[in-house]
């Protein structure tokens, strides 16, 4: 019936692996919601004991996601597999039931509901790669199918496949797969994952925001944090046993920051640099999360960052930056220099020593670091921005007036997106 918790797939085997929920170390019920337009989930009954599996508190998630079938007409041969295939999965012989929808499958290759029972049952089982090949088939049918395309997301994420399985993800979102409060849960959680292995460390932040607002937290959610940032692109499993306190640690103090406990947070941050002084990125963290409302205690923090990791070009791109926004661009410039050697092919290096040069008098010593910039990353907006006034100085109003105009195309598709849900 519409709407119902049914039980399903409990006690099965198949390569499924036995997870705790983030929220706590309490079991989770696998449960199916039949319910049209709607996502479910499935997390298994056992606690984890897998101690060095703890990233996977999602994986075991699936989606079970039915559409109103399509008026369509199918031979007693396919009635009779889908009706089998239907009471296989409903006495859990998962085997059996995803035989039988293959078999339906090659008598009509158009039967979207047996694509997605197909792949969601197949996730469920671990073959990730066939289940990610049945839900494109699914999404070749439904291509705005946002459940279809986040779970073929997190097949994409096991896979180990992850610039698709982000694109996947966010796009699934957007098309309302987070809507139930479960499901966001798994999709932002590994949304978050998958930007940290990229290296996308401040997206991976914001996602992991929601958690601390939502005051969820696990120990392997600490973790998960600290990877992102201590700007370490590892998943949770990766993480060597002896470098976990630390990043636990960062994950708790950064997690406290999130949440708006200040007095937590600082208190943590600081047993944080005592328990690890000298560990690389713990000094820009805190920076990094301070940077918004106390621009001058983050750039405290940056100085100490790079007094103990001096390699560090992260913290001098910060640092520099900050000088910059406080109109400091002589003060600025040494460390601009110092991020544009340590790292010549980061944008952010290339476009703070243009900025720098820029409000230094060197017009033209600017704009080669501002194009550079702009080659390694089109889309940045205050490359744009610093060129627009660059060109304009040397007196190219073409080329400034093509940047204001890209300016404004950037600025317009940020607020649609911004609106987009």
């Amino acid at each position: 019936m519409p709407g119902e918790l049914v039980p399903a797939m409990r006690g099965t085997t198949g390569g499924r692996r036995n997870f705790k929920g983030l929220s706590g170390r309490n079991a989770l019920p696998i449960v199916v919601y039949h319910s049209p337009r709607s996502l479910a989930y499935l997390m298994p009954s056992n606690r984890s004991r897998l101690k060095r599996r703890p990233w996977a508190v999602f994986l075991s998630a699936a989606f079970l996601f039915r559409l109103p079938l399509a008026a369509q007409t199918h031979p007693a041969p396919f009635d009779s597999l889908v009706s089998q295939a239907n009471a296989a999965r409903d006495r859990n012989d998962l085997p059996q039931a995803m035989n039988l929808y293959s078999q339906a499958l090659q008598l009509d290759p158009k039967w979207q509901d047996g694509w997605w029972f197909l792949g969601s049952l197949e996730y469920g089982a671990g073959a990730y790669g066939q289940a990610r090949d049945a839900l494109s088939r699914y999404i070749e049918l439904n291509p705005d199918a946002g459940p279809a395309l986040a779970l073929r997301g997190l097949c994409e994420f096991e896979a180990g496949d992850y610039p698709q399985a982000l694109a996947d993800l966010e796009r699934g979102m957007s098309l309302g797969a987070a809507t139930q409060s479960r499901n966001e849960q798994i999709l932002r959680y590994h949304l978050a994952m998958v930007l940290t292995r990229l290296g996308r460390f401040p997206d991976a932040l914001k996602s992991y925001s929601f958690f601390a607002e939502q005051k969820i937290s696990s120990p392997e959610l600490m973790v998960a944090i600290g990877l992102a940032g201590l700007h370490m692109a590892l998943l949770p499993k990766d993480v060597p046993q002896d470098q976990e306190p630390l990043v636990a640690a960062a994950g708790g103090a950064a997690f406290a920051f999130l949440a708006g406990d200040e007095e937590g947070s600082q208190k943590a941050f600081e047993d944080l640099f005592a328990r690890f002084p000298g560990a690389r990125n713990t000094h820009y963290l805190y920076g990094y999360l301070l940077y918004t409302n106390d621009p001058q205690a983050a750039l405290a923090e940056f100085r100490r960052e790079l007094e103990l990791v001096p390699s560090n070009a992260d913290a001098a791109i910060m640092g520099a930056w900050t000088l910059l926004l406080e109109s400091h661009a002589v003060e600025a410039l040494p460390l601009a220099r110092r991020a544009a050697d340590l790292e010549p092919e980061a944008a952010a290096a290339q476009l703070v020593v243009g900025r720098a040069l820029l409000e230094t008098g060197d017009t033209s010593g600017s704009v080669e670091h501002l194009e550079h910039a702009l080659r390694l990353e089109p889309g940045n907006l205050e490359v744009h921005i610093a060129l627009a006034k660059c060109y304009a100085k040397l007196g190219r109003k073409d080329d400034a007036r093509r940047e204001r105009m890209r300016c404004l195309e950037l600025t317009q598709a940020d607020a649609t997106k911004s609106a987009s849900p």
